[in-house]
């Protein structure tokens, strides 16, 4: 295995322990203690994964996670003393794949990691080509309207021009897309994208389905094409 994790927390107790429950699981730890030197580590190593703390010096886990997302989709776990629901909000708003609090079970800690970065590596092993439009190519292409899901490059297009997205955003959209029209629940899509029993996981699964909406709808208040069906779950249309 030997992927590369970046544990990032200024209490290097907290670092060591993230390194003792993840090291057994073959993972390569690095460290790092604020969000600065956390940007230099993800610059001079291939960072597959991060798992950093909220509140830290220098640069906090909030402003490290928007910098990172200006170039890089790189799954991140975010970690907190705080519970509160709008903290979780504001992490994943500003593009944390996922949210912890402190204290966390090492068990649950070991299975989120694995979970992301069985999803990061699947979508990034696969070469952002251009292929030739064949008949066979044109089956692993999901679409409706502008909106264009290519299964075999693993990538996004609207009206022709390449959408960035996070390897989450990539599965619910890949999910959608197959099922153009049919409804999902937040605990259907909750357990079939993170592949984990969903619990209050309605914020989460709405946080990401607005990040998506900002990504490829002109108006996001107006979609047209990742529909809310109130008090029931979330479709994309069906548009030729």
């Amino acid at each position: 295995m030997n992927e590369n994790i970046l544990v990032v927390d200024d209490e290097k107790e907290i670092v060591d322990a993230i390194e003792f429950y993840l090291k057994p699981e073959g993972y390569n730890i690095l460290k790092a203690y604020d969000g600065l030197q956390a940007l230099e580590m993800i610059i001079e190593n291939d960072v597959k994964l991060i798992i950093m703390d909220v509140m830290m010096p220098n640069m906090d886990g909030l402003k490290t996670t928007i910098k990172i997302r200006e170039n890089k989709n790189i799954p991140i776990i975010l970690l907190s003393a705080k519970s509160e629901d709008m903290d979780k909000v504001l992490g994943l708003n500003m593009g944390a794949d996922d949210y912890i609090t402190k204290p966390f079970n090492p068990l649950e800690l070991t299975a989120r990691v694995r979970s992301h970065l069985r999803r990061y590596i699947n979508l990034g092993n696969i070469p952002n080509i251009n292929l030739s439009p064949t008949i066979e190519n044109k089956m692993m292409i999901l679409s409706s309207g502008g909106l264009e899901l290519n299964q075999e490059t693993k990538s996004v297009t609207l009206d022709g021009d390449e959408v960035k997205i996070t390897p989450i955003e990539y599965k619910i959209l890949e999910l959608l897309l197959s099922n153009q029209g049919r409804v999902f629940s937040s605990h259907e899509l909750y357990e079939r994208v993170w592949e984990e029993d969903a619990y209050n996981c309605e914020k989460t699964v709405a946080v990401h389905i607005r990040r998506i909406r900002q990504k490829i709808e002109i108006d996001s208040k107006n979609p047209k094409y990742l529909k809310v069906v109130w008090g029931i779950g979330y479709k994309i249309e069906k548009i030729k």
